[in-house]
Order: structure tokens, then C-alpha cells, then sequence
């Protein structure tokens, strides 16, 4: 058993090691002129400032927090929740840090040809992916490594299971203040600079006279590449650890339950080395598809990830027979096997529905294309009804994956098709990095004044990442949801399990839990109360995110008519706009839009709990929180993907103009038109829609989950 850990460990340094390889191969490519330097400099030195304030606002709540965790559970939990807190923001400052860099590389590799352009985003793109899925899995396997190996605890211990928890809860902690902080960077800037540059100036989108044009470049690396970074990274992580809780509470006390907890490890580790094999297979072939290209690396890694299952399955396992009882139901690899299928196949049906509902091609974004042309309102109606519609196909996939994977596997099949789905999130995050890159490639271009056809190039591949941004959160939200459902199953199982032994004739331990009774049927008012609250946050935490985005994005309108004003010259190209501005300026509001959102999940089932006890006692708390649970995972699901599939949809209605939309009556609508200005409106909408609240909402769903176990930890340390 050792020996497997160790490989595990091996395979997360692998990817490690081949994020160093590519970063060079990327670094070393040709910078441009001095104007494309000069420009990703401003980019560059804009990203790190926001980061850098945003990650030390971060650790004022992390160190407080790991004080709490020491007090009240003890040093190793204290330690998980610092280990995943650190690797988490690690995981998106170097992300960031790469993209930064590599949007000037792509766009000089775009005046070559677009398979050069699109073999340097991607690139950096795989860099902050493998860095995403090898730290994670190191963090994880390293630490429950040095509990059982190091420290000689028993695998399925209290303190192990705890500390691993805590692990998940820092690099949710970290996730929700990124993915919030960045996105309302990012959409301020967008939506701000739109609004007066396009609309009110009539000036192209990142026309280097627009001030917030920077800010907007920006924005594009904290919230798409560091966000999204750290957001994968919690997910990856926390359904790793809560699989291996779900293992350690199902089968405690049965001999195969060392192998058990390492078997979602081993997943990860063989889909990191599937993932690093599926990279070198996006290659621009023929037909000049860039979407193609880099499908063609995620089929190949999913393909061969079925082999790495089978691996993982045979080695660890030791084979298909039976492995042990869960909930009285007999568990065999091949079941397991069959699971982690199922997953895969998950992947698969996401992401082709997240493509077919913000593609270009397809008939949501025609529609919304079509409603333009009759007006502004129209736009937004029919972008409305699509993020509505859009939740059904994902809802019916996670459906039927968590019955099927039941039938199999009970809860923990479930948890296995989870791991397996995130197993991949090396490669799907390199699609999701690869997003940020080409969209600053594109405004290097404009800026630095490069040749039309180089802009042709860099749109192609912007339109592309616009796409496979969009299909990466479809991916997050998906296993977000069946990761959160995993946790509410070890909120269950844990809640449950401390009633037992507490209720154990001379029991010592656990005594908070003594002689509670718990019930979750809907006779109970409290359950249907925590019900009610838990599916009012999404809502509630979209609504503040939204508001946060709006006042960030007028506070850049009145900077951007404030220079036009004061500098007239800047339209005519006789005075340069001051870029710095708009950036500290949307970097002192976000740090302070961020707080009050980002401590809604985590605080609520605290409040809960507290208030709840108070009224009715203890078993009438548990429920009504563990019914939150379930609200916030329902709710959750459809605010996040309504929110960015919709806003995914208006994007790429406003981009569909860019070439010339032809409508039902065969008239062409161009970029100027009326309709067009129509959806920049509807792309306005929808911009907080799919880079914030959506986003956001992910890493709400499961820090709410975490941080209910988290309480039964502490409730069970008294």
C-alpha cells in the first residue's frame, strides 16, 4: 500500500514536472515589437498588483481562521486548512503569472501563422492545468501520506479524516474569495469599458484610447486564469478528500479500507498521466478547426483514461471481485470500474452541451442573434429564455449519472464517477487558461496597431476560448454538484455516526451528540426551513455578486468620460489615457465587493445551527442544517449554469456580428449595426452573469457543505 502511495505522490510531481518543461518551451518564444512588450508589461504588472492585494486581504481571514482551526480542532487540522489554503492560491498566482506572459508570445506567434498562435496558448493554457491537478493530488496524497505513513495513523481515523476536510475547507476559502474578487475586476472592466468605448465613444473593443482597455486585459487573467485556477483546484481537491471520507465511514473496521481511501488517488494519478499524453495530440490539422484541434486532446485523454481506470481499478483493488459492504450493499471493483465510466461519459455529455448552448454555430446563440435584430429588449428576453432552458440537458445528465452509479455503487459509486469526472481536470483547465491568453493576444493586436489578417488570427482563437471558457464551467458546476452531494452524504453518515457512539452504553466520547435525534422528513418545519434558507443563497449570493459587478462597472464608466473629458486629446491619439487609474480603481473595489459575499456560505450554516439550537434544541439544528445543505445543492446547480451558459450565449450573439450575421430574411447585420448594438447589451448582461455570480456560485455550493462538516468536527471535539 505503500508503495502505491508513493507512485501516487510520483504522478502529481509528474505533472509538476512537465508544467516546468512546457513553461520554458513557452518562455522562450518570441516577445514581439517593443509596443506588444510594452503593452503585456502594463498587463502583467496590473495582474500582480490586484493579485498581490487581493492574496494578502485573503491571509488576514486565512490566518484568523487557522488560529480558530488550532483552538478548536487541533494542530493537524489547523495544518490541512494551511496546506490547502497555500497550494490553492499558489495553483492561480503561477497560473496567472504564466498567462501574463504568454499572451504577447501568442500574439508575435499569430503574425507567423494560427497554428503557431494556437500551439502557444495552448501550451500555457496545459501549465496552469497540470499545475491545477498536480498540486492538488500532491496536496492531498502528501499530507494523508505523512498522517498515516509519517504520523502512524490509522487511515480512517478521526484526526485523518478531520485534517483532510480542513485541507478542502482552505482551498475553498481561497477559491471563493478569487473567483468573486476576479470576476468583479474583470466584468467592472469589461462592462465599464463597453459601455462608454463602444456604445457611447463608437470606438472598436480594445482600442488602446479607451483607459479601462488595460484593466479589461487584466481582468481576463485574475478572474479567467487565477479564478478558475483556484476554483478547480477546490473542487479537484474537496471531492478527492470527501470520496476518501465517504471510504473511511462506509468501510470501517473491513480490511480493504486502506486500499479504498487510496483508490480515488489513484484515479487522479493515472488521469494526470492520461491527460499529460492527451496534450500533445491538439495539433491545427487541415481543416483549420481550432475547437477540433483541442477536442482532440480531450477525447484522446478520455479515451485513455479508461485504460488508466482499469489500471487504477486492477492494481489497487487488486482486481474486479467484491472489495467490501456499503450500507449493506456488496461493492466489487467492477462496479467501481463501471462508475468512474460513467463519470467520463459525464464529461463528455457536459461539455457538448455546454458547447451546443454558446457556440456560435448552434441555434440558442443564433436565436439570440435573430432577437437583436428587433431590439435591445428583444436580446435580452430571448438570452434570458436560453440560460433558462440551458439547465435542463446538464440536470438530466447528473440525474441519470447519480442513479445509475447508485444502482452500482451506492453513495460511493457516486463519489467514484466524481473523482473520475475530475480526474480530467488537467486537461479541461488547460482549455479554460487558454480562454485569457488568446483574448489578451487579441488586445495586443489592436493596441500594438499589428497587420488586419494577425487580428483575424487572434479573433479565431479568441472566439474559441470565448467557447471552451463557457465549457469549462459547465465541467466545474457539474462536478461541483455531484461533489457537493458527496459531501452532504458525509455530513449524513458523520452526523449519524456521532449519535451512535455517543449513544453507546459507557461512551466517553462524542458526548455533544448524546441522545439527539435527528429528522429529515418534511413534517418537520425545520427541515423545510433549511431548505428554504439554503436555496436562498445562490440567489442571494448571485444578487450581491451582480450588484457588486454594477457598481464596479459605473465606477469605471465615470473614470473612462472623466479622462475623455479631461484629455480630449486621447480620442484624437495626441494624449495617451492613463490605464493606471482604471486599474487601481477597480482594484480597490473589488478587495472590498469581495468580503461581504464570499462569508454568506460560510457563515449560514454556522448562523443556523446557532439560532435553530437555541429555539428547539440540538437534533432540530442538525436538520435544519443538513436540509440547507440540500437546498443550496439544488438551487445552486441551476443559478450557476443558467447564469453561465446564458451569459456565455450572449457573448458569442454579440461576437456572431463581428463576421456578419445573416438573418431569417437573409440580411446581413455587421458590426456597427443596429443590431449589433443590440448585443453588446445583451453581452453586457450577461458578462456578471457568466465571469462572476455563476462562477462564484460553484465554490458557495461546497464551502456551505464543508463547512457543516467542519461544525460536526468541532461539535465532536467537546
Amino acid at each position: 500500500m505503500i508503495n502505491i502511495l508513493w507512485g501516487i505522490i510520483a504522478c502529481g510531481a509528474l505533472a509538476i514536472l512537465y508544467a516546468f518543461i512546457t513553461s520554458n518551451a513557452v518562455m522562450s518564444a518570441d516577445q514581439g515589437n517593443a509596443r506588444m512588450q510594452e503593452i503585456a508589461s502594463a498587463v502583467r504588472e496590473g495582474a500582480q498588483a490586484y493579485l498581490s492585494r487581493q492574496y494578502r486581504t485573503i491571509a488576514i481571514v486565512g490566518v484568523i481562521i487557522f488560529i480558530l482551526a488550532w483552538l478548536l480542532l487541533g494542530p493537524l487540522q489547523a495544518f490541512g486548512f494551511l496546506i490547502g489554503a497555500v497550494l490553492s492560491g499558489l495553483t492561480g498566482f503561477i497560473g496567472m503569472n504564466v498567462s501574463v506572459r504568454a499572451n504577447v508570445r501568442t500574439a508575435q506567434a499569430a503574425t507567423v501563422s494560427l497554428a503557431k498562435g494556437l500551439d502557444i496558448a495552448f501550451k500555457s493554457g496545459a501549465i496552469t492545468g497540470m499545475l491545477v491537478a498536480g498540486l492538488a493530488l500532491l496536496g492531498v496524497a502528501g499530507y494523508y501520506a505523512f498522517l498515516t505513513v509519517g504520523l502512524g495513523k490509522e487511515p480512517g481515523s478521526r484526526d485523518v479524516v478531520d485534517a483532510l476536510v480542513a485541507l478542502g475547507f482552505g482551498a475553498s476559502l481561497i477559491s471563493i474569495f478569487a473567483r468573486l474578487g476576479g470576476g468583479i475586476f474583470t466584468k467592472g472592466a469589461d462592462v465599464g469599458g463597453d459601455l462608454v468605448g463602444k456604445v457611447e465613444a463608437g470606438i472598436p473593443e480594445d482600442d488602446p484610447r479607451n483607459p479601462a482597455t488595460i484593466a479589461d486585459n487584466v481582468g481576463d487573467n485574475v478572474g479567467d486564469c487565477a479564478g478558475m485556477a483556484a476554483d478547480l483546484f477546490e473542487t479537484y481537491a474537496v471531492t478527492v478528500v470527501a470520496t476518501m471520507v465517504l471510504a473511511a465511514i462506509f468501510f470501517a473496521g473491513q480490511p480493504n479500507l486502506g486500499v479504498l481511501m487510496l483508490y480515488p488517488l489513484a484515479i487522479c494519478a493515472a488521469c494526470i498521466v492520461t491527460s499529460i499524453v492527451g496534450t500533445y495530440f491538439v495539433r491545427l490539422g487541415a481543416n483549420g478547426s481550432i475547437m477540433g484541434a483541442l477536442y482532440r486532446g480531450v477525447i484522446a485523454s478520455g479515451v485513455l483514461s479508461i485504460a488508466g481506470l482499469w489500471a487504477a481499478t486492477q492494481y489497487v483493488l487488486g482486481g474486479f471481485g467484491d472489495v467490501g459492504t456499503a450500507a449493506g450493499q456488496s461493492i466489487t471493483g467492477w462496479n467501481l470500474f463501471l462508475c468512474g465510466l460513467v463519470g467520463l461519459a459525464l464529461t463528455g455529455l457536459i461539455v457538448w452541451i455546454t458547447e451546443y448552448y454558446t457556440g456560435i454555430g448552434y441555434r440558442p446563440v443564433k436565436s439570440i442573434s435573430q432577437a437583436s435584430v428587433t431590439g435591445h429588449g428583444t436580446n435580452v428576453i430571448q438570452g434570458l429564455a436560453v440560460s433558462l432552458e440551458a439547465c435542463a440537458l446538464p440536470t438530466l445528465a447528473i440525474v441519470a449519472s447519480i442513479i445509475t452509479t447508485y444502482q452500482l455503487g451506492g453513495l460511493f459509486g457516486t463519489a467514484i464517477a466524481t473523482t473520475t469526472m475530475l480526474g480530467l481536470a488537467g486537461m479541461i483547465v488547460a482549455l479554460d487558461a487558454f480562454g485569457p491568453v488568446t483574448d489578451n493576444a487579441g488586445g495586443i493586436a489592436e493596441m500594438a496597431g499589428l497587420p488586419k489578417e494577425v487580428r483575424r488570427s487572434t479573433d479565431a482563437l479568441d472566439a474559441v476560448g470565448n467557447t471552451t471558457k463557457a465549457v469549462t464551467k459547465g465541467y466545474a458546476i457539474g462536478s461541483a454538484g455531484l461533489g457537493a452531494l458527496v459531501l452532504f452524504a458525509a455530513y449524513n453518515y458523520d452526523l449519524h455516526h456521532f449519535i451512535e457512539e455517543a449513544n453507546k452504553t459507557g461512551a466517553t466520547g462524542y458526548q455533544f451528540f448524546k441522545d439527539v435525534q435527528v429528522n429529515f422528513g418534511l413534517e418537520n418545519p425545520y427541515v423545510v426551513a433549511g431548505l428554504l434558507l439554503g436555496g436562498l443563497i445562490p440567489f442571494l449570493f448571485g444578487g450581491l455578486a451582480m450588484t457588486a459587478v454594477g457598481r464596479a462597472g459605473g465606477a469605471i464608466v465615470l473614470e473612462v468620460r472623466r479622462q475623455f473629458k479631461a484629455k480630449p486629446g486621447i480620442m484624437k491619439g495626441t494624449e495617451k489615457p492613463d490605464y493606471a487609474a482604471a486599474v487601481d480603481l477597480l482594484t480597490r473595489a473589488a478587495i472590498k465587493e469581495m468580503i461581504i459575499p464570499s462569508l454568506l456560505p460560510v457563515l449560514s450554516p454556522i448562523v443556523l445551527f446557532i439560532v435553530v439550537n437555541a429555539i428547539a434544541g440540538k437534533g432540530a439544528a442538525f436538520s435544519a442544517v443538513g436540509a440547507m445543505l440540500l437546498g443550496v445543492i439544488v438551487t445552486g446547480i441551476f443559478v450557476a449554469i443558467s447564469m453561465t451558459s446564458g451569459g456565455g450565449a450572449w457573448d458569442n450573439a454579440k461576437k456572431s456580428f463581428e463576421d456578419g450575421f445573416v438573418d431569417v430574411d437573409g440580411v446581413k447585420h455587421v458590426k456597427g449595426s443596429e443590431a449589433h448594438k443590440a448585443s453588446v447589451t445583451g453581452d453586457t448582461v450577461g458578462d456578471p452573469y457568466k465571469d462572476t455570480a455563476g462562477p462564484a456560485v460553484n465554490p458557495a455550493i461546497k464551502i456551505t457543505n464543508i463547512v457543516a462538516l467542519l461544525l460536526l468536527a468541532v461539535l465532536a471535539h467537546w
